[in-house]
């Protein structure tokens, strides 16, 4: 599923967040005991081959008192563990500093997927300035209440199965599966292409040269250039009350298996048991040639056994009609009565957000959802106090910036607006010398 650079979508069908996170919050309230929040199981399993695979799972975290929500993420490094080891224990950290600790949690969700990226980036700015050749894809999981919000940079992919269907909650960042991610790399000094042998013949994969790594984003890879980038795609998606599963894995599990070959051969099992069987699948399917991970997740609501999420049943009114809700574009974004009214009844899996642009000004500018996110005197993506004066806006430079001027925020420090530049290409990258060839990601 490859990220493609667009106008960001703030949706479910006809309904706005708003909406939804009021319908939710209507519901916890008819529930004395809090219970339509779902319950959560979690298990993960792995193979190691060169042991740079790393996983997080994190439960029961608090944003303030009383405001709880679980993290769970999958590193998959390459050449070397240092980007995973890094990002793993760095990234939940920058991403939860970027939201201001006052939101509510209507604007809180609203705000998760810039913060998102501003966690992402500031993480792979900070990586990067410790000299580090390594890199890692991450894939990034924030689940609060029935709201699931995904970012993900690589190749290890996050897979819902809810309601009988199967939703990709992240993009596959591989130069072969997005020809737009090959064609920004090319604009931004960047060369792409296959590995040429004695002869002239070209085998395997797309690739970035020097470096010879097949991922347009990544956190690390200093040494194959600033293109490389660590902007995520991120999708934000409401379950239905009816729950789903989750697998998160490393491309060990996906280059083995499809989507449904793993739920399918993991259905009716625990979480850390489905986890233990889809790796076992993926090992037997192709051999152990690279670290084959997984993490498996149950969102369970509490008057339903969890045998009623992992049993095979047709979604109500068949899949089409799922589908259609979950990826059908919207032709106006105005809200008529009888669009609410025909929209709020089906209780299925809802789209909130979804957006794969890989342009920072994009997802930084103050028109964004939640434009009191950025404080005045703060860097957008580092968070680092400004000076009177010190920052740069983010509209500097435009030469059509429409309505914003180049003293309107958000603003970005130094170091943070050099990084911007790099990864737009207006900037030589750091230095480079190629690493081996054979490098697998």
């Amino acid at each position: 599923m490859a990220a493609e650079a667009r106008t960001p979508r703030q949706r479910h069908g006809s309904m706005t967040l708003e909406d939804l996170l009021r319908r939710e919050a209507s519901a916890e309230r008819a529930d004395a005991a809090g219970g339509a929040r779902p319950l959560l199981a979690a298990g993960q399993a792995g193979r190691a081959r060169k042991g740079e695979d790393y996983a997080m799972l994190k439960q029961g975290l608090e944003r303030h008192p009383g405001a709880s929500f679980s993290a769970f993420a999958m590193f998959d490094g390459h050449n070397g563990s240092a980007a995973a080891v890094y990002a793993k224990e760095n990234l939940l950290r920058n991403v939860l500093g970027c939201v201001p600790a006052d939101l509510t949690r209507d604007d809180w969700l609203a705000a998760l997927p810039r913060a998102l990226v501003a966690g992402f980036v500031k993480t792979d700015k900070d990586f990067q300035t410790r000299a580090h050749s390594s890199g890692t894809t991450v894939t990034l999981v924030i689940i609060d209440g029935s709201v699931v919000t995904a970012a993900s940079v690589g190749d290890s992919r996050c897979v819902l199965e809810a309601e009988g269907s199967i939703y990709y909650l992240s993009a596959d960042h591989r130069f072969d599966a997005c020809g737009e991610e090959v064609g920004r790399v090319t604009e931004c000094g960047g060369e792409v292409g296959r590995l040429n042998v004695i002869g002239g013949a070209e085998i395997g994969p797309l690739r970035c040269w020097p470096g010879g790594l097949c991922l347009s984003r990544s956190i690390g890879d200093q040494d194959v250039g600033e293109f490389i980038i660590a902007v995520p795609f991120v999708k934000q998606i409401k379950l239905s009350s009816a729950g789903g599963r989750l697998v998160i894995s490393s491309d060990g599990v996906w280059d083995a298996l499809t989507a449904e070959m793993a739920f399918s051969c993991a259905r009716g099992l625990s979480p850390e048991a489905a986890a233990e069987q889809i790796v076992k699948e993926a090992v037997e399917s192709k051999g152990l040639r690279d670290d084959t991970t997984c993490i498996v997740i149950d969102m369970m609501p509490p008057e339903k056994p969890k045998s009623s999420i992992h049993s095979r049943k047709k979604a109500r009114n068949g899949f089409s009609l799922i589908k259609n809700i979950f990826f059908k574009k919207r032709t106006s974004d105005s809200l008529s009565q009888a669009d609410t009214e025909q929209t709020s009844e089906p209780d299925l899996v809802e789209e909130v957000f979804e957006d794969g642009c890989p342009s920072l000004l994009r997802w930084l500018d103050s028109d964004y959802p939640v434009r009191n996110m950025f404080k005045l005197f703060v860097c957008a993506i580092c968070q680092v106090e400004l000076e009177s004066g010190q920052g740069i806006s983010i509209h500097e430079g435009l030469s059509k910036p429409g309505k914003a001027s180049p003293w309107d925020g958000p603003f970005l420090c130094q170091s943070c607006q050099e990084k911007k530049e790099a990864m737009e290409g207006k900037r030589p990258s750091r230095d480079s010398s190629s690493r081996n060839s054979g490098s697998s990601e």
